[in-house]
């Protein structure tokens, strides 16, 4: 699938287009800094009900959420992981193959180390208020 959207419409484009089309615990979001992955994610989790307050894990890696009903949601932002060994060694291929909901940005960083079967999302800078996104 492949849409325009405005920031403004976000909410609505996650509830009815994307959320629906999950099949897999994995979801990597791909984009250029600035271009809304971690607005995305926030969207995606205030939709699956997150009591948490989302932030980015810009240096911690990784986030834990909470889900009203207490399922765990994990966020990644993988921007600082300088090589596989180093994503390896903090157990990262652990959450993958849980059956949470893993939603990972910059997860081309490490590669093969996530699951196959999972979802891509690439988010396009148009303008300060539009996105293009792509979502296989």
């Amino acid at each position: 699938m492949e849409l325009e959207y405005s920031i403004d419409e976000i909410d609505t484009i996650v509830s009815d287009k994307i959320i629906p089309k999950i099949e897999s615990n994995i979801v990597c979001l791909e984009g250029r800094m600035g271009s809304g992955k971690t607005t995305f994610i926030k969207s995606i989790c205030n939709n699956l009900n997150v009591v948490d307050n989302i932030l980015s894990p810009t240096f911690s890696i990784i986030n834990e959420y909470k889900t009203f009903s207490g399922s765990p949601i994990y966020h990644f932002d993988l921007y600082r992981i300088e090589n596989k060994d180093e994503a390896q060694n903090l157990g990262l291929e652990e959450y993958f193959y849980s059956s949470n909901l893993c939603l990972i940005e910059w997860g081309s960083k490490v590669g093969d180390l996530i699951p196959d079967n999972k979802h891509k999302i690439n988010l396009d800078y148009i303008d300060e208020k539009h996105r293009k996104l792509f979502f296989t």
